[in-house]
């Protein structure tokens, strides 16, 4: 039987719901400024964060919170699952959870996705998470969309053979970009999946939002090619 997690134990944190716009750039663009920024790193010890020592089979760019992550985590305790989130007090609160309920296959790193992850070896990553990215619809503001040709590669160079990346959000704008940076980078075969093609056991809270709220939201799965 699936072991059940009780939220109610963990007080959710205060955390803004928007991070600081600089956290969407790469360490090597900011160049002289001073700001609270996650670190950056070549590599990582995989037993310092999974009780099995291996790497993560998943990654969930973007975890927020972390109800999806762990809540993935729980249904095969067999594959490891690990998370970036760039807001540092969302890391604290998933990590609370993490210890307090003994996890053995789940992490959140406070980590930039746009620094890419040269620590997470070649076509070892069978699914990659990115749910719901803040929209930043003013066309000023597209630079600071992680969602890039420079991330799709890294995305795509981690994923093993025929390995799945999974897109979902409810801004139509966003769902434009994102279909025209795939297309650009031309290495996923891609397409909406309604919910009987939608092949992951877990919603996301604000996948669940959307449904009692009747907003209307897409879901596109990629394949590496």
């Amino acid at each position: 039987m699936m072991k059940s997690i009780n939220y109610t134990k963990y007080p959710l944190p205060r955390i803004r719901h928007h991070a600081n716009p600089v956290l969407y750039f790469p360490l090597k663009q900011l160049k002289g400024e001073r700001f609270f920024y996650p670190p950056v790193f070549d590599s990582v010890e995989w037993n310092e964060l999974f009780q099995n020592g291996k790497p993560p089979d998943m990654l969930d760019i973007g975890c927020g919170l972390g109800r999806f992550l762990i809540e993935t985590s729980l249904t095969d305790e067999t594959k490891n699952i690990l998370g970036f989130e760039v807001r540092h007090g969302a890391v604290e609160w998933i990590d609370n959870v993490i210890s307090s309920e003994s996890l053995r296959n789940v992490k959140a790193l406070w980590y930039s996705a746009v620094n890419g992850f040269p620590f997470i070896k070649n076509e070892t990553i069978e699914k990659v998470f990115y749910f719901f990215p803040d929209p930043w619809v003013k066309k000023r503001h597209y630079k600071r969309r992680a969602f890039s040709a420079e991330l799709l590669g890294e995305i795509h160079r981690v994923l093993k053979p025929g390995g799945k990346l999974y897109l979902m959000t409810d801004v139509p704008e966003v769902d434009e970009f994102q279909q025209k940076v795939l297309k650009d980078f031309g290495k996923f075969e891609f397409s909406y999946a309604d919910s009987a093609a939608w092949d992951l056991p877990v919603k996301t809270n604000h996948e669940i939002f959307c449904e009692g709220r009747k907003i209307p939201f897409v879901r596109i799965i990629c394949v590496k090619q």
